[in-house]
């Protein structure tokens, strides 16, 4: 195993509640080496208009956790102001389903922790509406 060879990360998210990319959630990334070592702050970003971070930074040599950090809350809040002045949510007001509110997410973060192994990369997509979400390794 080369010591210069380290895991790769990558991320995307799709709002599964209007079938669109999630614009704007900013992402932490963290990392560790080892179940025991402490977690260190590489850095972050934020999504694009696709909802994918494309800039996420390098893992160092030696990783074996990493945890990426959502911030849902603001998210979510953005697109509940941007729905109320959208004449579109009239149908929505009509639905049995309880409409999210204060926080605009039940989630206001979601932090998904994962093992990596050096040479892979791992792409990990969330799936994100405001009352769940799912994750799972891509490709």
């Amino acid at each position: 195993m080369s010591t210069a060879t380290t895991a790769s990360v990558s991320t995307h998210i799709l709002d599964t509640s209007i079938g669109r990319p999630a614009e704007g959630v900013a992402i932490t990334l963290t990392a560790r080496s080892g179940g025991g070592a402490e977690w260190v702050t590489l850095g972050g970003s934020k999504t694009d208009a696709d909802g994918r971070c494309k800039d996420l930074p390098a893992l160092p040599e030696g990783t074996t956790h990493v945890r990426l950090d959502f911030e849902t809350e603001t998210y979510f809040l953005n697109k509940h102001r941007a729905d109320k002045n959208n004449s579109e949510n009239k149908a929505e007001a009509q639905q049995d389903a309880p409409r999210v509110r204060d926080s605009g997410a039940f989630f206001p973060e979601v932090a998904i922790t994962f093992a990596v192994v050096p040479g892979e990369h791992f792409h990990v997509p969330l799936l994100l509406n405001p009352f769940g979400y799912s994750v799972y390794r891509g490709s």
